[in-house]
């Protein structure tokens, strides 16, 4: 007969897996300070909430320190690092451009029709 003396652990797939948290009255986890009135809200979940263009810097500057500390591997790992967010810039920089450009056509439309409506106004009222 074997004794185990781990027997009075958990099983892996039990369903009573929040043994550990404990609940408060109505049956959810604590939340910490971001609880119900809370008016906190990341707005991209899952993305790095700073500056692309501080990003850039910061990982400019890591990959100058790794190199002063003789670690080139490190290094070229911060510089790659620092390039993709110099791509978002420019990727970002792009397609602010083109909305702008689609915005200043779309209101030469406007103004054309505009001004073409008003002549016929014109020419019909004569």
């Amino acid at each position: 007969m074997n004794n185990f003396k781990n027997n009075n652990r958990r099983g892996r797939f039990k369903p009573n897996g929040e043994r550990g948290f404990r609940r408060n009255g109505n049956g959810h986890k604590p939340n910490g300070d971001f609880s119900n009135g809370s008016a906190f809200k990341r707005r991209h979940p899952g993305k790095n909430n700073q500056n692309a263009a501080k990003l850039v810097e910061k990982y400019n500057d890591l990959a100058r320190e790794a190199l002063s500390n003789g670690d080139k591997i490190l290094s070229e790992n911060y510089l790659q690092h620092s390039e993709h967010f110099s791509r978002i810039l420019i990727s970002q920089e792009n397609l602010r451009n083109h909305n702008e450009n689609v915005l200043d056509a779309n209101v030469n439309n406007q103004i054309k029709v505009e001004t073409e409506n008003k002549e016929k106004e014109e020419t019909t009222t004569k």
